[in-house]
């Protein structure tokens, strides 16, 4: 991503910017052939990511946002929403539903984990089989399920040995 906007120290590095961050990738997709998969965090940004990326992603935090999911939708590219680690799978039926609202049927979801406590995600894997019933190719992130959210004060950690088995 050209930015990660929801760091958790206010220092802490979010990445190039969109302008300089959207070039970068255009260069890796020209020199590489491969599809680029990108966050967007606000409506006006869908259409500029659009012109380089084949997938638009919707972060967790975002997931419930209309106008980004619709801006989204609206570039005809295909929509990864990331479920938030605070939503319930059945909940992600609402997001899935703005979308078609604009008949738009490219839509991705992702399962990355849902808070238990503080500072710490966990993996309900009926999570997988309960977004399946809404008709969408469903994404399971093992590397960021085992994330530790600010586990380490200024920054977030993990536990990267579990990874595998997850996975």
């Amino acid at each position: 991503s050209y930015d990660k906007a929801n760091r958790t120290a206010g220092g802490s590095f979010r990445g190039p910017g969109l302008d300089t961050g959207l070039d970068w990738l255009a260069q890796i997709k020209s020199r590489t052939g491969l599809p680029i998969i990108t966050d967007i965090h606000e409506p006006r940004q869908a259409s500029l990511a659009a012109e380089v990326a084949d997938v638009l992603q919707i972060p967790a935090f975002l997931c419930r946002q209309t106008d980004l999911l619709l801006a989204a939708a609206r570039t005809e590219r295909v929509v990864n929403i990331k479920k938030g680690q605070f939503m319930a799978p059945w909940d992600m039926r609402g997001p899935v539903e703005k979308i078609r609202s604009e008949g738009f049927k490219r839509i991705w979801l992702t399962e990355r984990g849902s808070m238990f406590g503080y500072n710490n995600l966990v993996v309900d894997f009926r999570s997988l089989v309960i977004m399946k019933q809404f008709g969408c190719p469903v994404i399971f992130d093992a590397t960021h399920s085992v994330q530790l959210p600010g586990g380490q004060g200024t920054s977030s950690g993990g536990q990267r040995e579990f990874v595998p088995p997850l996975a």
